[in-house]
């Protein structure tokens, strides 16, 4: 239940955001670089004159987008929820969208709360099964959120990739980090603080729920969107996992040999959704 708080008493906000990270430096506030938290943090205190650095539910990496961003942060502003989602919208870059805030119980944590997310990622196949031989070049007002594929692809490949996915796994080999034994039980490396959620407790076990791909198409414009929903992602495993299926889609190695990777690029990536206990 969302209530509108007394003046003096301070309240948890949750915030849900869609945000164009191309012109963004991802998540993670950066001194004298253009963020996705330090844009919110800046409009909050235009708008209530309190400035709390806004919790997200991970740490995208630059270029990455989002649908549904989840931020939280604590006020003392008494201000009802639509008026503050508006209010927030009207000084925020166009390029950032807040499309719901509500007051939440004070335990609530945009990151440790979480249960799943899911994110998804786009390619823009230049080479469409259904035309032999031709290249349809991606339109480029659809350039900035796809990754533009230039060869042709396999889609039962890609399939039959993704499956080999979904489970509980150590997916340190899909991890941009070093695979040293300190990193295996949780340490997180300098400079990887800045990308989806770092190794934590539970170092580089995730299960993934579900994995799989989608074909959408107009005419002759073909977009495979890969759909992986998770307990939590490491710092590039989405991209790599991409890389690595696109590779098996081409035909470079076989879904049963899945070991290393090539990272797709941020462009492509969208953050979906984040999950937690009440929803």
């Amino acid at each position: 239940m969302t209530t509108t708080p007394q003046p003096g008493e301070l309240q948890t906000w949750k915030v849900v955001l869609a945000y164009d990270g191309t012109d963004f430096r991802g998540w993670q506030i950066q001194p004298g670089q253009p963020t996705i938290q330090g844009e919110l943090q800046a409009a909050l205190g235009r708008v209530t004159g309190e400035a709390p650095l806004p919790q997200g539910s991970g740490r995208t990496d630059a270029g990455v987008h989002a649908l549904a961003q989840v931020a939280s942060f604590a006020l003392r502003a008494p201000i009802p929820p639509g008026s503050f989602r508006l209010a927030l919208n009207r000084t925020l870059p166009p390029a950032i969208r807040v499309i719901e805030a509500k007051t939440v119980p004070d335990a609530f944590h945009a990151r440790h709360s979480t249960v799943a997310k899911t994110y998804e990622y786009r390619v823009y196949l230049e080479r469409p099964p259904q035309g032999p031989g031709r290249i349809i070049e991606c339109p480029p007002f659809l350039s900035r959120y796809v990754y533009s594929y230039p060869w042709p692809l396999q889609f039962a490949a890609l399939e039959a990739a993704a499956r080999q996915f979904i489970g509980t796994h150590d997916f340190l080999s899909f991890a941009a980090t070093d695979p040293d034994e300190a990193t295996r039980v949780g340490k997180i490396p300098p400079g990887r603080e800045s990308d989806q959620d770092e190794l934590g407790h539970k170092g580089a076990i995730r299960t993934i729920f579900s994995s799989c791909w989608e074909q959408q198409g107009v005419e002759d414009t073909v977009l495979l969107i890969y759909r992986v929903r998770g307990s939590g992602f490491l710092h590039h495993m989405v991209r790599n996992l991409v890389g690595t299926m696109l590779d098996v889609g081409r035909g470079y190695r076989r879904a049963d040999q899945i070991q290393a990777m090539i990272a797709a690029p941020a462009r492509g990536l969208f953050l979906h959704s984040v999950e937690y206990p009440d929803s």
